[in-house]
Parts: C-alpha cells; structure tokens; sequence
C-alpha cells in the first residue's frame, strides 16, 4: 500500500500540473532512488542521526545567538520555560538575517551557493539557487531561508520565484528540532528532514517545472558600487529582520483568528463540524495508502487534518500520550508525516516574506498559487511518510 500510495501521490501531483509536458521524470526517478538509500541509511546505521545533529548544532547555535539579544530587551518574556511563538520563532529572524548577510558581504555564502548549489542541481534538475535553498530551508526555516537569499530573490522572474514558495512548505526550523524530539521518536524526525528536502525538489519539478539556460543559472553579485560599507550592510539587514517579524506575525494572526472564525460558523450551522474534521475526512484514503487501517488509518487521518487546520505541534502533542498504543508502523508514518510546516498559517508567513523581500507585484505570484503551496506541502509530506512506512513494519 505504500509503494501504491507513492504512485498515487505522484499521480495527483501530476495532474495538477500546469506544464505536463515540461516534467523532466529522469530527476524525478534519480530523486526517488536517492530518497530510497538515504531512508535506509538513516533507518539502518548508527552514524544516521549523527550526521544530521551536527548540522542541526550550527543552527542551534545560530538560534542561541538570536536568544541573547533577545532576552536582553526581553528578559522577563525568555526567562519563561514556554518562550510563546514570537519569541521564539520570529524574533530570531533578525540576527539569522543579519549573520548571513555578514556571509555574503564576504562572499562567503554566495560562493556556497555557486558549489553546494551545483552538486545538488545534477541531482534535483533545478537551478543553482532552488538547489542550496532546498538544503538551507531543511534547518534554517522557510522565512530565514528567503530572507537570507532576498538579494538573489529579487532579480528572478515570477515563475522562479513560485518555485521557492512551493518547496518552502516543506521546512522546518533548527530551533524546535528540540520541542520535536521531546514529543516524538528522534528517528523519524531526523529520516524526515533530508526526505522532505528531496521530494520538496521533486514536487517543484512537477508542479512548476521551468526551464532556463546557463547563462541565466547564475548567482547573483552585487557591482562593488551597489554595495554599502559593512556598518550599513548590517544595520540594514537588522531593520529589514524587524519589519520581516511585523508582516509575518500579522499574517499568523489572521490565519489562526479567520480559521476559529470559519470553525465557529461551521459549529453554528452543524454542531460539533471544524475545518479539521473536514480535512481529516478528506485525507482518509490517503491514511489507508501509508498501509494503515482500522482505528490507526481514522486517527492519523484526524492528525493530518489538525496539522493542516492549525500546526504540527499540536497533532505531536495529540500523539505523544498514545504512541505507546500504536503500531510501529503508525508511529513512523504519523510522525514523518508531522515533520514540517504545511498548513495555511505557512502560507501566510511565505506570502509575508516574499512581500517584504522582494517588490509588491513580484510577491502576488504567491497568491496567486496558493493552491500549489498547499498541494506541495500535503504531497511532501504524505511522500515522506509513504517512503519511510515501506522501511518499518
């Protein structure tokens, strides 16, 4: 059922597919068998999760960094033992923006962008740049991610620019890789971050396939007259952090308040009905593809639907109290379904990010697409989880 379910997926993601006949399928199957030896290299040998921790350590890093700034203009508000989502996940976005826009103005990260960006290009069939963001998203976070990038960002066109709104679905943040972990089984969490980074290639390969030469497969570099000295550079970089945290809180806010909004007419008209138990009712059959049934396939179906309804965390708290009840197998296809940010509040926060680091007409083509973000980050994950179930029975 879960080599059925890949096929499945794939097939509907297919279907939605503007620009059939662009799919390149060679990168598709090599992104696919590379998916499969990573799987078993994380599910099977020792060094797995190592590998991943230590990577994940630099973005701690960075993330504990941002907190010491923070806590000195907020010290009562971090001094909390449930630091709240602003805190948290926001905040920090000013210095994560500020250190690497330090990198670039060394040449340092446009240069990993160029070589790392180049080897995963032979493998995703995508640019350079959609390349290394796939890598850099897996820990950074969407909205860190585009924001370090903003400069290569704005010279792209508007269909390039979809591309990195559809794979942006698919991320977590180094930051809560922590509050995961003390919820749910490591293993899972640690094969879900490289799965989702490969098939976040793969679904962008299909669902917004574009194809552009080598001279325009280029990273961008500023004329040294363009650049400002390195004062402004990171007095700039912080401001722009600041305004990044406005927009994007505002866009959670009005998500999370309009879907409370929706579930409280939903509940007038029929008593008890949310948009939760809509969207679990409409993933059932795909709880049935990840080779479950019974119980386990109605109550992964109600996870899906409350991690799109609201957030993952929520559907891992659910879970966490039951995972001694369940099957291996529902445990492993559960929890990697749950390792990423797909829902509408990731919505918001992309079409947030990409307003305030690129031009107002460039950002509309995230609006325009949002039913290819939401496509994107439910498939990423239902892939993920589909190939990790084929591994644990």
């Amino acid at each position: 059922m879960n080599a059925i379910g890949v096929l499945v997926v794939l097939g509907l993601v297919y279907l939605c597919s503007p620009n059939k006949k662009n799919v390149k399928w060679k990168f598709i199957l090599i992104l696919l068998m590379v998916e499969f030896l990573i799987t078993w290299f994380m599910l099977s040998t020792k060094i797995r999760a190592w590998i991943i921790n230590q990577i994940a350590s630099f973005f701690t890093w960075l993330i504990s960094c941002a907190n010491e700034g923070i806590s000195f203009v907020f010290p009562s508000a971090m001094a909390n033992e449930h630091v709240d989502f602003f805190f948290s996940a926001l905040m920090p976005i000013i210095f994560i923006i500020t250190f690497f826009d330090i990198l670039s103005y060394f040449g340092i990260l446009t240069w990993n962008i160029d070589k790392v960006g180049w080897v995963i290009a032979k493998i995703s069939g995508l640019p350079k740049l959609e390349s290394f963001f796939s890598i850099q998203m897996m820990f950074l976070g969407n909205t860190e991610a585009l924001a370090v990038l903003r400069q290569q960002l704005s010279v792209l066109k508007q269909q390039r620019l979809l591309t990195f709104g559809i794979m942006s679905m698919s991320s977590i943040s180094g930051s809560i890789i922590g509050a995961y972990l003390s919820m749910v089984p490591a293993t899972y969490v640690f094969a879900a971050i490289p799965l989702n980074c490969l098939n976040a290639l793969l679904i962008a390969n299909m669902l917004n396939p574009v194809n552009i030469s080598k001279e325009e497969d280029i990273v961008y570099v500023p004329d040294k007259g363009q650049r400002k000295d390195f004062f402004s550079t990171i007095s700039n970089s912080m401001l722009v952090g600041i305004r990044m945290v406005i927009v994007i809180a505002a866009m959670v806010i009005g998500y999370v308040a309009l879907t409370a909004g929706l579930n409280g007419i939903l509940g007038f008209f029929v008593d008890g009905l949310t948009i939760q138990k809509i969207f679990s009712i409409i993933f059932s059959p795909f709880a049935y593809l990840l080779g479950l049934s019974g119980k386990d396939a109605i109550y992964v179906a109600q996870l899906m639907g409350i991690k799109l309804a609201t957030n993952e965390f929520v559907a891992m708290l659910d879970i966490k109290d039951k995972i001694n009840t369940l099957a291996p197998h529902t445990v492993a296809v559960a929890v990697t379904f749950l390792t990423s940010f797909a829902n509408f509040s990731t919505v918001g926060m992309i079409y947030g990010t990409f307003n305030s680091v690129v031009d107002e007409e460039k950002s509309q083509i995230i609006g325009k697409n949002v039913w290819k973000l939401l496509v994107s980050g439910m498939a990423v994950s239902l892939l993920s989880a589909m190939v990790v179930g084929l591994f644990i029975w």
